[in-house]
């Protein structure tokens, strides 16, 4: 059964994915801020989450696209990654993720690192299948 526009919209919605993380110093670098490695990986698995919400089937990542390091995040911050459905595909699915900062201390928060993630949809052959199914 195939799905309208206005129940892929629902879907889209429903697949938006927040995740709040403290950055402890285990995961920060030499400059005391937080190791960037460590934020590709949460904004990896923050996309992920939102893809499979959307389509339920077995994803892998293909691509990270344009990741931007707007501001480094230092140790003892708070920060929340907001991962969101771009586009639909055929057989892959782009989110956007952001990475949102603010101090344990001040009401103040905003965007830090965004990113795009591209994932494609497999099937019980390890095979690209249709997303949308």
């Amino acid at each position: 059964m195939m799905m309208n526009e206005a129940q892929v919209a629902v879907r889209i919605e429903q697949a938006v994915t927040r995740v709040t993380k403290t950055v402890f110093p285990g995961r920060t670098n030499h400059h005391n801020t937080l190791f960037g490695g460590e934020a590709l990986a949460w904004m990896d698995e923050a996309a992920f989450i939102a893809a499979t919400r959307f389509c339920r089937k077995p994803l892998v990542t293909v691509c990270s696209d344009r990741v931007d390091f707007k501001e480094s995040i230092p140790a003892g911050s708070i920060i929340e990654l907001v991962a969101r459905i771009e586009h639909v595909g055929r057989t892959s699915i782009r989110v956007n993720v952001d990475i949102f900062v603010e101090d344990m201390y001040s009401d103040d928060q905003h965007r830090a690192i965004s990113g795009s993630f591209t994932f494609v949809a497999l099937g019980p052959d390890r095979k690209p299948t249709p997303v949308l199914s």
